[in-house]
């Protein structure tokens, strides 16, 4: 069986994700996934940004496993083309079977902003009401849908791009505002979801209660947070093996992983009570999975 993008978003709903997301997470903090190390490998296709990489995510978690492989290709926004790819292989754990191979844009979209909104619900103020995003890319519009699911009280959006003529598109779209990067960096909950190779986001702009996702720049050397705004939190993350080696945010300002979201979740440590809080996302296979797993069930055809 193959699903394309057109049969995932069919099927896939942050109203259905969100929850088993929230249960892959704590699922895996307390060890019942097994999830090697993703395996990352320069294309060595051109020079600089036009360099692509290429990934592969294997996992396996209840009845069933998993392996995603992934590309992510910068310069291919210049040739009008998207620039993550991927595919998802979902196999019975029980027999090994393909059960079904997937278009994985999607689901990488969605998961991603999935993971997002479990961590705003549990680390955020409920009187949070202002939300400031940093991108104006697919991540920056699926965590605007995504996140005010679970927080629909967050009616401040705060909008900054590099090209602002596309953070006022995005904010035309959302009912957004499109604003300076600090005016965007103040408010209650601040989205990074750039692919900068260096800080966009500056301690000194923050508020002292602010929660940051920080989803973007991925890789052991690119950040989008500066050493104050990492040094000032208490860090969370999906991981603290994927964080610390995959995180550049965490690795370059020589901070640690305070907790787990899954470790949270479940109450085996305290979320604190006050101060800034960083989650640090770098996308992880269970969540693929779990996504995968939905997407196949829901396209199943009853036997007659």
């Amino acid at each position: 069986m193959y699903l394309s993008e057109q049969d995932v978003r069919s099927v896939l709903t942050y109203e259905a994700l969100i929850p088993a997301i929230r249960q892959a997470l704590i699922d895996y903090s307390a060890g019942l996934v097994v999830q090697p190390a993703r395996t990352i490998l320069r294309a060595g296709n051109d020079e600089g940004i036009k360099n692509g990489w290429f990934a592969v995510m294997p996992v396996i978690a209840g009845d069933v496993m998993g392996v995603k492989t992934v590309t992510f290709y910068p310069g291919n926004a210049e040739l009008g083309l998207h620039t993550h790819l991927a595919v998802i292989e979902l196999l019975s754990r029980a027999t090994g079977e393909p059960l079904a191979v997937m278009d994985g844009r999607a689901i990488t979209e969605m998961r991603t902003a999935a993971v997002s909104a479990v961590a705003l619900d549990s680390l955020a103020p409920k009187k949070a009401s202002g939300l400031g995003i940093l991108g104006s890319g697919v991540q920056a519009r699926s965590h605007i849908q995504a996140l005010r699911m679970v927080r629909p009280a967050l009616n401040d959006i705060r909008i900054w791009s590099r090209t602002a003529a596309n953070a006022e598109k995005l904010a035309a779209e959302t009912g957004g505002r499109a604003v300076s990067i600090e005016e965007a960096a103040a408010a209650d909950v601040v989205l990074t979801a750039t692919a900068s190779p260096s800080p966009v986001l500056e301690g000194r702009w923050l508020v002292p209660h602010a929660l940051v996702l920080a989803v973007g720049a991925i890789g052991a050397s690119l950040r989008e947070l500066d050493d104050e705004a990492m040094q000032s939190s208490f860090v969370v993350a999906e991981s603290r093996s994927c964080a610390e080696r995959e995180s550049g945010d965490v690795i370059l300002s020589a901070t640690k992983v305070g907790a787990e979201i899954g470790e949270i979740l479940s109450g085996s440590v305290a979320a604190p009570a006050a101060g800034r809080i960083v989650f640090k996302s770098v996308g992880m296979a269970i969540e693929d999975l779990t996504a995968a797993r939905m997407i196949w069930q829901a396209r199943q055809v009853p036997a007659n």
